[in-house]
């Protein structure tokens, strides 16, 4: 029972962070959606949340989000499950099925794979554009200096409703120039969301124009160690 009420406590922590940030703003009050991001915590321990009337979340991986949310959606039919991880074409039909919204698309492979299953499942999930703002290697996400030209050709060339744009700063940098540029990319594209903040940063993402914020830790605390094979 304490391990709840530490999330509840955590989740309605952050919605007084998020609302005041919007009046630091000057924006109006339930102008930017909590995503909570529930990625290694199982049906149980994001029930809590579910019941504290929280409904959008976001999940990492698709086969992760495949054993714990078909239950949960059906119990809850309101609930928005976000895919806010890589996206691997092979896992594209699963994730087009499941997830309302899909956050991460970042290369043509993809894009034209989710144009297939949407027309396949007669199904249509809300798209957003990845953008790699700091150029890291690593990362998924479509350089910036191509991200305006890929979601015109997510449009006219795969038929795709692309709405918004995501980013992930880099973990070491200031995450507000990677905000800014986020937010005149999504102006120039002519998409109205904004998909960025995470735990540390969300308070300054909504300075920069997030829509939407994902937050994980902050509410559920420290993400479980995987198991030891």
């Amino acid at each position: 029972m304490a391990a709840e009420a530490n999330v509840i406590e955590g989740l309605k922590a952050v919605l007084r962070n998020i609302a005041a940030a919007e009046t630091e703003a000057d924006r109006p009050n339930g102008s930017v959606g909590l995503i909570a991001v529930t990625k290694t915590f199982d049906a149980e321990a994001i029930q809590p949340v579910i019941d504290a009337g929280q409904r959008a979340f976001g999940e990492n991986r698709v086969q992760e989000a495949l054993a714990k949310w078909p239950k949960l959606k059906a119990d809850f039919s309101d609930i928005e499950l976000h895919l806010i991880g890589p996206l691997q074409s092979n896992k594209t039909k699963e994730a087009v099925a499941l997830f309302d919204v899909i956050q991460s698309i970042d290369r043509e492979k993809i894009a034209k794979e989710i144009a297939r299953e949407i027309r396949k499942q007669g199904k249509s999930p809300r798209l957003y554009v990845q953008v790699n703002t700091g150029l890291e290697p690593q990362k998924a996400g479509i350089d910036p200096r191509d991200a305006v030209a890929f979601v015109e050709r997510c449009r006219t060339e795969h038929g795709l409703v692309i709405e918004g744009l995501m980013c992930i700063p880099p973990f070491d940098e200031n995450p507000g120039p990677h905000f800014a540029l986020l937010e005149k990319l999504a102006r120039e594209a002519s998409v109205d969301q904004l998909s960025m903040g995470m735990s540390g940063d969300y308070e300054t993402a909504i300075a920069f124009g997030a829509t939407e914020v994902r937050v994980g830790s902050a509410i559920f605390g420290h993400r479980p160690k995987p198991a030891q094979a």
